[in-house]
């Protein structure tokens, strides 16, 4: 499989069974600290004030899989958390199918994501899932998602053809494992009929070269950090 042609690359080891479970513990103390509602999806850069998330975000295998996709130059852009719980009303939550650079204000609109499992995801509890080759032409058109439960920032979703929904893989991952993906590649995730958690830590990296052209999504500007080689075009202002 290719990263180029396909747009992913799944079950990348990154911690070890002990460390992941040490991961997972501190997670859990963060999610009883600011409690389930914001676990969800409120934790955004948190990694500026946890030193878990920040490690985690500059992890060598993290960091050498990201060198694979974008070169040598890269920032970290921002992190965050995913978390769908199988039990209530959040049981019924999803992520409808989209593109992540659509709305970040970015030219070009290069990026990867890191998905970090901090729980076991698998089919059950809502793995990621993916089109293999939708990043190929681009940023496509997005509209607002009809049906509730919709995780994501501004309710987007794009509009997949039968032939692409039926082409969609899964992508489940052991606790500590990552999956990588293009910042075009069309992916989403069905809800959690399980009771147990699926959490997730995205972690997002751009080239050097990219630079912010309008506001984000949520109207707001990007603090990258430089996490690998050298900024020779000085197009952001570091955290």
């Amino acid at each position: 499989m290719s990263f180029i042609t396909e747009g992913f690359l799944a079950s990348i080891p990154v911690l070890s069974a002990d460390e992941a479970a040490v991961v997972r513990e501190q997670f859990n103390d963060l999610e009883a600290r600011v409690g389930r509602e914001t676990a969800q999806i409120g934790l955004l850069d948190r990694h500026h004030d946890e030193p878990f998330i920040a490690a985690l975000a500059r992890h060598p295998k993290v960091l050498e899989a990201v060198e694979r996709a974008l070169g040598p130059d890269f920032f970290l852009l921002a992190t965050h958390f995913f978390c769908k719980y199988g039990e209530g009303e959040a049981a019924s939550t999803f992520v409808a199918w989209h593109q992540d650079v659509t709305y970040w204000g970015l030219e070009p609109a290069t990026a990867v994501t890191v998905w970090l499992a901090i729980d076991d995801a698998d089919e059950e509890n809502g793995c990621m899932r993916v089109i293999p080759g939708s990043h190929v032409a681009g940023i496509r058109e997005h509209a607002t998602a009809q049906q509730a439960g919709n995780l994501l920032s501004i309710n987007q979703e794009v509009l997949v053809t039968q032939d692409e929904e039926a082409s969609a893989v899964n992508l489940p991952l052991k606790a500590g494992f990552a999956s990588l993906h293009e910042g075009c590649l069309i992916h989403g995730s069905l809800p959690n009929r399980s009771t147990r958690r699926r959490c997730g830590l995205t972690l997002r990296y751009v080239p050097t070269e990219v630079k912010q052209s309008t506001t984000n999504s949520q109207g707001k500007r990007w603090h990258p950090t430089l996490v690998r080689g050298i900024d020779r075009y000085r197009h952001w202002t570091e955290e």
